[in-house]
Parts: structure tokens; C-alpha cells; sequence
């Protein structure tokens, strides 16, 4: 029987902050502010999404160059359902 995948705190309240925000890109600043994060640079943000992509999949989430992430509409079911767990 395979266990629920979880994520950290911050991992989980950065995917919230990308689910609340579906259809649209999120600059890594916005992203900060929705999940709580103040300290959240470059490294720590890509370090963040790393495993929210292990779990649902690489293409999860889009990179939009220059602009942040915005989840993408196949996740979104996957993702309301780690969050729900």
C-alpha cells in the first residue's frame, strides 16, 4: 500500500498560493507574500518547487521566463487532492 506523498510547510503553502491563483502567472515576489514566505529568493523558491513537481509531475507547474510559475490546468485536480490529504 503506498503512503500519501506530503509536503513541507512551505513547500504545501507555495502550491496553495499557486492553486488561489490558477489561469495566471505569479512573479516569485507575489509568490512570497500568498505563501507567508519573506525570505523566499531565487534559490529558495526553485528549491521549493522541486518537490512540488516530484509529486505531481514535471509538468505541474510552468516556468514563464522572466515572469514566475503558474500551475498548470492538469494539475490542478492533483494538487487540491495533496492539499486536501
Amino acid at each position: 500500500m503506498e503512503s500519501t506523498p506530503r509536503l513541507a510547510q512551505q513547500e504545501a503553502a507555495v502550491l496553495r498560493a499557486l492553486l488561489d491563483c490558477q489561469g495566471r502567472v505569479v512573479s516569485r515576489r507575489e509568490l512570497a507574500r500568498l505563501a507567508g514566505i519573506a525570505d523566499l529568493n531565487d534559490r529558495r523558491c526553485d528549491s521549493l518547487l522541486v518537490p512540488i513537481r516530484r509529486v505531481l509531475g514535471s509538468d505541474a507547474i510552468r516556468t514563464v521566463r522572466g515572469r514566475g510559475w503558474m500551475l498548470a490546468p492538469v494539475a490542478i485536480d492533483r494538487a487540491t487532492s495533496l492539499l486536501a490529504a
